[in-house]
């Protein structure tokens, strides 16, 4: 999962079956350029990003956007996003949720965790990871997604088909 804080506050969870994860870190990888380390969306230029685009189209992985949109601070909205993706990894039977780390939020988002998985009755299924966006590439692909949402216009159309939910928080 990955959010932008562009217009509101949106978290975008991309799902990727286990079957599909050797298929689809190979495409992301394809995707990194020789100086780059990750790919991070908002820096690409446009025709960059509809490559992006089109090859995160093409490798199976569906998308939930959680919209905080209401919530008064930054902090509040993160926190809802999160409530809500627990709420949605437990009834969806998810095994992992991988979190694009943030030295700045990692406390409070390990503690708000601990206390939805067990308020979800899915401790011990659900294991969480905050992970730095180079070490896991498919963190590119929420990074991806909710910058098209946010930005709106042809670039939510590009990127309709992927997300499946969308639910406000």
């Amino acid at each position: 999962m990955d959010e932008t804080k562009e217009r509101s506050f949106l978290l975008v969870a991309a799902v990727v079956l286990p079957s599909d994860l050797i298929r689809a870190r190979r495409t992301v990888r394809s995707l990194v350029l020789p100086h780059q380390r990750r790919i991070h969306f908002h820096k690409e230029r446009d025709d960059r990003r509809r490559q992006i685009v089109t090859a995160i189209t093409t490798i199976g992985v569906q998308a939930t956007v959680f919209d905080a949109v209401g919530h008064r601070t930054t902090k509040a909205a993160r926190d809802a996003c999160l409530a809500g993706l627990v709420e949605y990894a437990a009834k969806t039977s998810a095994a992992r949720l991988v979190i694009e780390r943030d030295d700045s939020t990692l406390k409070a988002d390990q503690r708000l965790l601990f206390d939805e998985v067990r308020r979800a009755g899915i401790a011990g299924q659900l294991r969480y990871d905050h992970l730095k966006a180079h070490e896991e590439c498919l963190l590119a692909i929420p990074d991806a997604l909710a910058w098209c949402w946010a930005r709106g216009g042809h670039w939510r159309t590009a990127v309709r088909a992927v997300v499946t939910e969308s639910h406000r928080v």
